[in-house]
């Protein structure tokens, strides 16, 4: 079992950067499918970007390619979400989720806040 701990959000303005962190422990994050999600007012929870550190594999949903990035620091055992170019769009509650496979998430964060001004 994991636990997960997310930091890093807050108010940003439209173009700016944020970088959310997700602490884990209990055990390491890399035994794990970890992901972003995020959801916003009024819509489901949506999967922006996940890493099977096993197989060396990414994904990231159109909406950020290109902007964010997902990390891990082993050392840490902290999993990490670079997010460059920040639109309004982007603005929602931000969980860091851990799954033993890919779309089949058994932890969660608490979640952290992310607003962007434009």
């Amino acid at each position: 079992q994991v636990q997960l701990v997310e930091s890093g959000g807050g108010l940003v303005q439209a173009g700016g950067s944020l970088r959310l962190s997700c602490a884990a422990s209990g055990r390491t994050f890399s035994t794990y499918v970890m992901g972003w999600f995020r959801q916003a007012p009024g819509k489901e929870r949506v999967l922006v970007a996940r890493r099977n550190w096993s197989i060396g594999t990414a994904y990231y949903a159109d909406s950020v390619k290109g902007r964010f990035t997902i990390s891990g620091d082993n050392a840490k055992n902290t999993v990490y979400l670079q997010m460059n170019s920040l639109k309004a769009e982007d603005t929602a509650v931000y969980y860091c989720a851990a799954g033993l496979t890919s779309g089949h998430w058994a932890f969660w964060g608490q979640g952290t806040q992310v607003t962007v001004s434009s």
